[in-house]
């Protein structure tokens, strides 16, 4: 299912590559001319955006028909093809560009997130994201995690509160920052998920004598701390570890028995998969 306001950013997109129109397939391309092309998968990877592909497809020429042949979440190969595509030749390379562009980076990103995945599986440690994304893209960003088998963490500033380091520091300490939180949500009659950020096993202590919070994240802690800490909270709360957690470090930290670890490169470090959309004989 497209994610809200994904239809709007697509008319964004198109308009953004379009201008005041395609000259080249207006001058060489006869109106009446139909053609066929088919996305060709051209790395390994995890197929993500095919949904996404047929929505710019609609929102082009609602007389294009896109046949999926693999399904988003699928694990592809060089050679692989994703769908074929039949239609107007000038609306199929209207969209051509824009489609690319989104589905290489959903792509990369459902890729790296089932890469990470995978390095935890079977320890019971669910892999999040971050709001560490290209701005304007988040939705589509978060999908891909989905899609590669990630857990989305908050969507912005408004669906959670999370206490951070200078939260913390700028209100005096993390007990303090607490309080405020919850005190606030009272005043306003908010009922959203508190998640607080702890550097330290003092931090923890005093997060810990405070209460009134869902989620502790536990940042940046040494392996050791770690397994200290989760064993100190004792499935009071939920438990997420941050911190320049990489593929060959994951299973290390999930094994110290942490509910989710949070990894910001699943958006902000992914390479776009090499995917390539090719017109049929």
């Amino acid at each position: 299912m497209i994610p809200l306001g994904v239809g709007e950013l697509i008319d964004q997109a198109i308009a953004e590559d379009v201008g005041e129109g395609d000259h080249t397939s207006l001058a060489i391309l006869p109106m009446a001319a139909h053609g066929a092309a088919h996305l060709l998968v051209k790395a390994d990877g995890v197929l993500a955006g095919v949904e996404m592909a047929q929505a710019i497809c609609n929102r082009v020429d609602k007389q294009l028909n896109l046949r999926p042949l693999l399904m988003d979440g699928a694990k592809v190969s060089p050679g692989d093809v994703a769908f074929t595509l039949n239609g107007s030749s000038r609306s199929i390379l209207l969209a051509e560009r824009v489609l690319l562009n989104f589905m290489q980076r959903m792509s990369g990103i459902a890729t790296l997130t089932r890469a990470f995945v995978d390095a935890v599986e079977g320890t019971g440690c669910r892999v999040l994201d971050t709001r560490k994304t290209t701005p304007c893209l988040r939705q589509v960003e978060k999908w891909a995690v989905r899609i590669g088998g990630g857990t989305n963490h908050r969507m912005g500033l408004y669906d959670m509160m999370m206490i951070k380091d200078n939260h913390a520091d700028f209100a005096g300490g993390i007990d303090h920052a607490i309080k405020r939180a919850i005190s606030y949500q009272a005043e306003k009659g908010l009922n959203i998920p508190i998640e607080v950020e702890v550097r330290s096993l003092k931090e923890l202590a005093k997060v810990l004598d405070t209460g009134g919070i869902q989620r502790i994240m536990l940042d940046n802690f040494p392996l050791d701390d770690l397994r200290a800490a989760v064993k100190r909270i004792g499935g009071r709360f939920p438990t997420e570890a941050s911190g320049g957690i990489t593929l060959k470090t994951a299973r290390s930290y999930a094994a110290t028995g942490v509910d989710f670890i949070s990894v910001g490169a699943l958006t902000h470090s992914a390479v776009c998969l090499d995917l390539s959309l090719k017109a049929m004989g």
